[in-house]
């Protein structure tokens, strides 16, 4: 799979009325959001079961069919994320003990006859070993039902045990200059065995964007998650506001968005293959949709350390390595682009 350097993250689509959602969406706009993204030039859809307990890969479905089998995007889900229909605002359990037919189930939703990449949403909770898990993901690609098999969340200790029996394809880790750690250990590590990585929330659920500020929080939806999230609450919500103003005259030097800059800072990490990000609106999709293209300077590199620094924001690494000391070369938007599995295809 040539996938391009970013894909559409369909978190929020999903809607709102479950623990992990966004509020209340309009599918038929997310819909075309999505359209535009494809006629952009996006070519993967990232999605996951639990999304709106099943609703976001419903939404997707939908997208696919009006598309037709020809002019169809990479597809992207997940599974191990167990919910209760009766309660639908209690943390779904993450569990691996149901992958047969949590596949069959996403297949249905999505009306595919076969997933591009199928991850491990979260490490399983349950008592499960991850070792069984990962065979009956390997049987599925066997099948024909999965073309490649990834994970999010993982953890190096965790990917070392699985990499072991079947060659992990990707990781799925959270990345942005607001949450860094898997700068640290993760990414070098699948830089090193040649294992994709597909960062999710470059713009840290929409704080390094133009839009956003405080008073935003404020007007979000009752059931929308990040109302209790750390990070859009005091003090680090006054400290990442401060970030984002810091990205502001790097923007205005390559006349793009702060969103642009944001997606494009993960994308200078060498390992890193692609970024997902989630947009509710064409609008928004244009709003970050520069970053494929936009080469940040070693200027602008330094500037966004020294604020992330000075600022106090997050733990883990602020400026990406050399591409010569890592072994590898970093994904470029003149390049053929590397495939989930990290490979450069032909």
């Amino acid at each position: 799979m040539e996938i391009t350097r970013t894909g559409f993250g369909a978190w929020a689509i999903g809607g709102g009325g479950w623990s992990f959602g966004w509020g209340p969406q309009d599918d038929n706009e997310s819909i075309a959001a999505m359209n535009h993204a494809i006629e952009r030039g996006v070519n993967w859809i990232d999605t996951a079961a639990v999304y709106g307990l099943g609703h976001s890969e419903q939404v997707v479905g939908r997208m696919l069919k009006g598309r037709g089998k020809g002019d169809r995007p990479y597809i992207f889900t997940k599974c191990g994320m167990v919910w209760d229909e009766k309660d639908r605002m209690k943390d779904p359990i993450r569990s691996l003990g149901h992958i047969r037919r949590e596949c069959e189930d996403s297949l249905r939703r999505l009306g595919v006859d076969r997933i591009d990449l199928y991850q491990f949403h979260w490490p399983d909770d349950t008592g499960i070993p991850v070792e069984e898990s990962w065979r009956i993901m390997e049987q599925l690609v066997e099948e024909g039902k999965v073309r490649a098999i990834g994970v999010s969340n993982f953890d190096a200790s965790l990917l070392r045990r699985i990499d072991s029996l079947r060659h992990v394809d990707s990781l799925q880790p959270p990345f942005s200059m607001i949450r860094r750690d898997a700068a640290a250990v993760e990414i070098p590590w699948c830089n090193a065995h040649r294992t994709g990585v597909i960062v999710y929330s470059p713009m840290q659920s929409g704080i390094l964007t133009d839009s956003f500020s405080p008073a935003k929080v404020k007007q979000m939806a009752p059931d929308d998650w990040r109302r209790r999230s750390a990070n859009f609450q005091t003090p680090k919500l006054e400290k990442n506001v401060k970030l984002r103003d810091a990205l502001r005259p790097i923007a205005a030097r390559h006349e793009t968005t702060v969103a642009a800059v944001a997606v494009a800072w993960t994308l200078m990490w060498p390992g890193v293959t692609g970024a997902i990000v989630g947009a509710r609106s064409p609008a928004q999709v244009d709003g970050w949709i520069g970053a494929a293209t936009l080469e940040l300077a070693a200027a602008d590199l330094d500037d966004i350390a020294s604020a992330i620094d000075k600022i106090g924001v997050g733990a883990g690494p602020a400026h990406p390595p050399s591409p010569e000391n890592t072994g590898r070369t970093a994904g470029t938007a003149t390049e053929r682009v590397p495939d989930v599995s990290g490979r450069v295809s032909s």
